[in-house]
């Protein structure tokens, strides 16, 4: 049986093993089942949808908005480790890459991907949590941490620290070594 160049294309959209999606100023026109299952969704459930379904707030969606956007102006592309909502509210900590088709404009139309960094570890964390989890994976420090988010250094240490202690561990290097899956 032959099959068309189109076929081929789809198909390794479709079964590719990284989640795959395709928007236009943040909504979601296309996405591969992987990308759907992932987050605990079907990709019926995703299509014209706004990104806005995996944050935890709109606080959240718009800040997250900026992170690399000067990058995908200059180069294109950009790349980074972030936590993703999951349906049950869970976070997924994943590698993440985005490429825009117009640098000019480069939230109108965007590829991405995501692949789980550690697929056996799903998060429950509280807003806060993320927040400073995210932050703390950009490398600022506490200090840094507290200006952005408005709060106290000594808050943002106490975050810290339960996360440490939540995950039974030394620093906050190793909490986001073990997150990535990376062998201490």
């Amino acid at each position: 049986m032959k099959h068309s160049d189109d076929y081929f294309r789809r198909l390794a959209f479709d079964e590719a093993p990284t989640g795959l999606v395709l928007t236009e100023n943040r909504i979601i026109r296309i996405c591969n089942r992987r990308f759907a299952e992932l987050l605990g969704y079907h990709v019926e459930d995703l299509l014209n949808q706004s990104f806005r379904i995996f944050y935890g707030s709109d606080e959240e969606f718009e800040s997250i908005r900026d992170v690399g956007l000067s990058k995908l102006q200059e180069t294109g592309g950009y790349t980074d480790e972030r936590l993703i909502r999951h349906r049950s509210g869970q976070g997924i900590w994943c590698q993440f890459r985005a490429r825009t088709l117009n640098p000019d404009a480069p939230l109108e139309r965007v590829v991405m991907s995501f692949a789980p960094i550690n697929e056996a570890q799903t998060l429950r964390l509280s807003k806060r949590e993320r927040q400073v989890l995210d932050l703390m994976n950009q490398r600022l420090t506490s200090k840094e941490i507290a200006r952005r988010l408005g709060l106290s250094p000594r808050t943002i240490d106490d975050v810290r620290g339960r996360l440490i202690k939540r995950f039974g561990l030394r620093r906050a290097e190793d909490l986001l070594s073990q997150l990535r899956g990376a062998s201490h």
